[in-house]
């Protein structure tokens, strides 16, 4: 019976620790798009830059903390995108490039068009299943005060009530 117990003791264990070590599996933008048709899903979107310094400082802490990352991972598509890469992307039949690639500062247009305009980084693009924006949320959030955004978008509750109902009664599991 002790054996037992202590082998579920030890299993129970491992599974914690199998969570903890959940992160993130980010994806760049096109294989987002190509999952998603596949098995539709949200999609969140990482508008960094190389230079940002408080979008390390979310990849460090925010999305680096396990509670984040499993919940993240598990209703989300998790993009990964640089503002300012200098490639060709193609979306909703439309090509969007960065018109001076390799000049400081430079954002691509698609970029500039997720953002509508007001490029702060960090900021995060929340999308529906249709691809649709729902909203765009700009800053650095430690893990405790993200944690009700991204539930708020994960689990839907954006169609039927307001953030700032939803965000008063919010009870989360990240103590700091």
């Amino acid at each position: 019976m002790k054996s037992v117990f202590l082998l579920l003791l030890v299993m129970l264990s491992l599974s914690g620790i199998q969570a903890q070590n959940k992160t993130i599996q980010w994806l760049n933008f096109e294989t987002a798009i190509e999952k998603q048709q596949e098995n539709p899903k949200k999609i969140f979107i990482d508008m960094y830059t190389d230079w940002c310094g408080w979008c390390k400082k979310m990849d460090k802490e925010t999305f680096a903390h396990p509670d984040i990352a499993a919940y993240m991972q598990d209703h989300f598509y998790m993009v990964k995108f640089d503002a300012e890469r200098p490639d060709t992307v193609i979306f909703m039949n439309r090509a969007f490039v960065n018109k001076y690639p390799g000049k400081s500062r430079s954002s691509h247009e698609l970029a500039q068009a997720l953002l509508k305009g007001k490029m702060s980084y960090p900021s995060y693009i929340f999308m529906n299943e249709d691809l649709q924006i729902i909203s765009v949320v700009p800053g650095f959030f430690p893990p405790k005060s993200f944690e009700p955004v991204m539930n708020y978008f994960g689990s839907g509750a954006y169609e039927s009530q307001a953030w700032e109902k939803y965000s008063t009664s919010f009870k989360g599991v990240i103590v700091k």
